[in-house]
């Protein structure tokens, strides 16, 4: 449905004219604002009643609070030894507490520990 404007003459012009413009196109013309009562509230309903939060707890951690690690050497791969023979040399235990990594038990210097993370990095890179 069109719309009728009297659009006002500029000065010095001929006097105002009337125009007609389809309602689409105005509507495309209007800054649309939101009634105050739509804009989300977070812990609010859309009738204004409170509601439980999306995420009632934060997941369970899912690492352990001691990780250990079993290091040794596989000589039937590093010899060339046959397939069905078991020869795993075991050198120790890595454990990993509190930020801390321990060998057999006992805490490692710091360049040890930078020397196996380092070690570790290159592994993955494999």
């Amino acid at each position: 449905m069109p719309l009728v404007l009297a659009l006002a003459a500029l000065p010095g012009a001929a006097p105002a004219s009337v125009q007609t413009i389809a309602e689409r196109d105005c509507r495309r013309l209007e800054r649309h604002v939101p009634a105050p009562d739509v804009a989300y509230r977070p812990g609010v309903d859309v009738r204004g009643r409170p509601v439980a939060p999306a995420d009632l707890a934060p997941p369970p951690a899912i690492v352990p609070d001691r990780l250990t690690i079993l290091l040794g050497v596989d000589l039937r791969r590093r010899l060339g030894l046959p397939r069905d023979l078991i020869a795993d040399l075991p050198l120790g235990v890595i454990e990993i507490e509190n930020g801390q990594a321990l060998f057999n038990g006992r805490p490692l210097a710091a360049d040890d520990a930078a020397a196996l993370a380092a070690a570790c990095r290159e592994a993955r890179r494999r």
